[in-house]
């Protein structure tokens, strides 16, 4: 098992308070909730940094917590969140060239380990699809208290909804004013067809400086900062994975 280091971050009071909302209702669904996956409707919306720093809030709670990168079309985690090379990934493990423990890592976080996505495979949806994908997941629950799923956007590709139909549950990120009520509803239903337990709605990039009140179960009022999957869902998915 590798052994990898965070890039630390600094959060403000609110964003970390958040977070714990966030695991505690998370908490607060079900003592059979142990695996949970997240996604968004479109990239741009924050939901790898929300997985990320959901799982660190359950490690540092003391549960013992694998998060899982199972975006395999664009992976941002490993550079936005670690240093150093990883050399092994999920997509390794589905293959079936290693086992759970040779792809799995362990941070410097007490209790939080990673399995990043490794190399983009040209059958993401049918990895994760897999039978392989469950006997792992299997494996994993009797490892870890909790597992953390971070997933490509539902509104995209439907490698989401093949993994939250595997899950306990599934959280749905989204960006404050940047998705419409009738694409947030159409994502819904794709979960309602896999039939997948919904726990939630995580409100992201909120501008707290506007003033408002946010008090309703499941959301989150941190920001979020990185690069675009792509410009926008429909846009960008011939080229998810072929871009920086």
């Amino acid at each position: 098992m590798q052994t990898i280091q965070l890039k630390q971050t600094e959060q403000d009071y609110r964003s970390r308070e958040a977070y714990k909302t966030l695991r505690t209702n998370v908490e607060f669904s079900g003592d059979n909730i142990q695996v949970v996956a997240v996604t968004s409707c479109t990239p741009n919306e924050g939901k790898s940094s929300v997985s990320y720093e959901l799982a660190v809030s359950f490690a540092q709670n003391g549960k013992k917590v694998l998060m899982i990168d199972a975006d395999l079309r664009k992976s941002v985690l490993i550079r936005r969140h670690f240093k150093g090379k990883v050399r092994l990934g999920l997509v390794h493990c589905l293959v079936g060239k290693y086992s759970l423990d040779e792809v799995t890592c362990e941070t410097d976080n007490k209790n939080l380990y990673m399995i990043f996505a490794g190399p983009v495979p040209p059958n993401p949806s049918e990895l994760l699809g897999s039978k392989r994908f469950q006997s792992t997941l299997e494996e994993a629950r009797k490892k870890y208290d909790i597992i953390i799923i971070d997933t490509p956007p539902l509104g995209s590709v439907i490698d989401s909804a093949i993994v939250a139909k595997q899950s306990d549950g599934v959280a749905l990120v989204i960006a404050n004013g940047e998705i419409s009520y009738r694409f947030a509803q159409k994502v819904k239903e794709q979960l309602d067809k896999a039939e997948c337990r919904i726990l939630g709605c995580v409100l992201n990039k909120v501008n707290m400086s506007k003033g408002g009140q946010y008090g309703h179960y499941g959301k989150y009022y941190g920001r979020y900062y990185g690069k675009y999957y792509g410009k926008y869902y429909g846009q960008y998915y011939g080229n998810y994975g072929n871009q920086e």
